[in-house]
């Protein structure tokens, strides 16, 4: 990592048991206690995160298969089986976790110069960055989580969700 960067917090997979959740404090007024609606319902609804209408099969864990895939789409193969590859890849995804990703942000292990790299399954794009190159959005965001070490592959959606895939193919929710 550069001077400029700090590490981030590494999350593991969701441990389970039973969740507390805290009900209303008094302060917040009636229309915090359930069974009420609130004031005005639309600003909840427009503030409410792109991923909050997401199914729970895009948060299933990822086969050991399409990682394998998706870690040889950085290998150097040629542009014919590169392109097949992604179409295995968009076409798992579609069936499997219903939704397809822009892509993919994962650390690169060619070596220096390079320190992380993109792969864009519609267009079949794997690039390859140094430290000081920047990178294009919305693939930029998911920069620090791949550099991080921590995770196999971060995947950008049109959306604006990034899933961080742990190497078990564990999603780590947002």
């Amino acid at each position: 990592m550069g001077y400029t960067e700090r590490p981030r917090r590494i999350v593991g997979p969701d441990r389970p048991g039973p969740v507390a959740r805290p009900g209303p404090a008094p302060w917040q007024g009636p229309a915090a206690r359930p069974g009420t609606a609130p004031p005005n319902p639309a600003p909840a609804a427009a503030a409410r995160p792109p991923s909050a209408a997401v199914g729970p099969e895009r948060y299933a864990p990822r086969s050991r298969k399409l990682l394998d895939a998706v870690g040889r789409l950085d290998a150097r193969l040629d542009e014919r089986a590169c392109r097949a590859l992604a179409d295995w890849v968009r076409e798992e995804y579609a069936t499997s976790y219903g939704a397809v990703p822009l892509g993919f942000v994962a650390r690169c292990y060619l070596g220096p110069p390079y320190v992380d790299h993109q792969l864009n399954l519609f267009h079949v794009i794997v690039r390859h960055f140094s430290p000081a190159e920047p990178m294009p959005e919305p693939f930029s965001a998911a920069r620090m989580l791949a550099r991080s070490g921590g995770y196999a592959c971060v995947e950008v959606y049109e959306d604006g969700l990034l899933l961080p895939v742990l190497d078990d193919g564990t999603v780590v929710r947002p």
